[in-house]
C-alpha cells in the first residue's frame, strides 16, 4: 500500500490544494482547515448549507511563504480580484463553532476586505476567522485521548480513503446505470488517498494504529457522509450520488460511510508513494462504536 494523493482544505468548505509532500502536525496535516467562513452568529459556514463554497480558491500567500508557515493566504474567485489575506496576530479573538459544535473556540478576525470579498461573492453575511492557536479544539472524547486536538475539520485531524474502496462504488453506480459514475475522489474531501489496498480493507483498521511513511496514526472512527459528497467541486451543483448507492450498500448505525479518521500519534513529514503499513497492534483508547 501506498499514499497516492495528498490534500488540505486551507478554508473549511471552500477548494483543496494538492501536495506532492506535507507535515503532519497533532491537529492535522500542516495548513489544513486553520481558516473559516463564518457566519454573523459565529458559526462556520459548510457546503451543507452553502455549495457555493466550492467557488472560493486558497492558495499560498502572494510572497510565496507556504500556507503552513501560517503567513497568509490568498483568496481567488471567478470574477473577483485576487484578495492577499494576511495571518492576523492582533485583535480581541473571537468565539466561533464549527458546524454542530457546541463549544466554541477563540479564533482571530481576518482583515475586513476578506469579510467584504466574501460576502459579495457569497452572497451572503460572511466574516474570515483564523484558528491562531490548533491546540484549543479538543477531538471527540469517546474516540479519542486526553490532549488530542483538531483545526477547523468537522471532528479529526485526517481524512483517509481507499481507491479500491472508490472503485467499489463505482462499480455499484456503473451496475445500476446511474449516469453519475465515475465520482471522483475528491467529492469525498480526503486529506491521505492510499492505494494497494483491497475495497474496505480499512473497515478492519478500526481502533488499531496504521503508519504512513514514518508517522503512525491510530484509526479512530469510520467516517458518516453527509450531503457534501453529493457537490460537484467544481460547479457546486448538487445531485443524488453517492449518498444513494451507498445508503443501498454501506449503511451503518449513524449514517452512510466512507473513509477513516484518523489522529497522529507524532509529527512528521507523509509525501505521494510513502508506503501504508497496515495495523500494528489495537489502540483501547481509540475505540468505540461505529459511527
Amino acid at each position: 500500500m501506498r499514499v497516492a494523493a495528498l490534500h488540505t482544505y486551507p478554508v473549511k468548505g471552500c477548494r483543496r490544494l494538492d501536495h506532492d509532500a506535507a507535515r503532519v502536525e497533532p491537529w492535522g496535516l500542516a495548513g489544513d482547515r486553520r481558516w473559516m467562513i463564518v457566519d454573523p452568529d459565529g458559526v462556520g459556514l459548510t457546503q451543507r448549507e452553502v455549495p457555493a463554497l466550492v467557488t472560493v480558491h486558497p492558495g499560498p500567500a502572494a510572497d510565496g511563504s507556504d500556507l503552513a508557515s501560517a503567513v497568509g493566504l490568498t483568496l481567488r474567485g471567478a470574477g473577483r480580484p485576487t484578495l492577499d489575506v494576511p495571518a492576523p496576530v492582533d485583535g480581541e479573538p473571537v468565539p466561533v463553532r464549527v458546524f454542530r459544535s457546541k463549544v466554541a473556540v477563540p479564533a482571530r478576525l481576518a482583515a475586513p476586505t476578506a469579510h467584504d470579498w466574501l460576502s459579495d461573492l457569497l452572497e451572503r453575511p460572511a466574516r474570515l476567522v483564523w484558528l491562531a492557536d490548533p491546540t484549543v479544539r479538543a477531538v471527540d472524547p469517546d474516540f479519542s485521548r486526553p490532549g488530542d486536538t483538531v483545526s477547523f475539520a468537522d471532528g479529526y485531524p485526517v481524512l483517509l480513503t481507499s481507491t479500491a474502496s472508490l472503485d467499489a462504488v463505482n462499480d455499484w453506480l456503473v451496475g445500476s446505470g446511474d449516469p453519475a459514475a465515475p465520482l471522483p475522489m475528491h467529492r469525498f474531501r480526503p486529506n491521505v488517498v492510499l492505494t494497494g489496498a483491497p475495497a474496505w480493507a480499512e473497515d478492519g483498521w478500526l481502533g488499531q494504529r496504521i503508519r504512513i511513511g514514518a508517522v503512525t496514526f491510530r484509526v479512530a472512527k469510520t467516517c458518516a457522509r453527509c450531503v457534501v459528497t453529493t457537490t460537484d467541486q467544481d460547479t457546486g451543483e448538487r445531485g443524488p450520488q453517492p449518498l444513494r448507492i451507498l445508503g443501498q450498500h454501506r449503511r451503518g448505525p449513524k449514517g452512510v460511510l466512507f473513509g477513516m479518521n484518523l489522529i497522529p500519534d507524532g509529527t512528521g513529514r507523509i509525501a505521494v508513494g510513502d508506503p501504508v503499513a497496515g495495523p500494528a497492534d489495537p489502540v483501547s483508547s481509540a475505540t468505540g462504536p461505529d459511527s
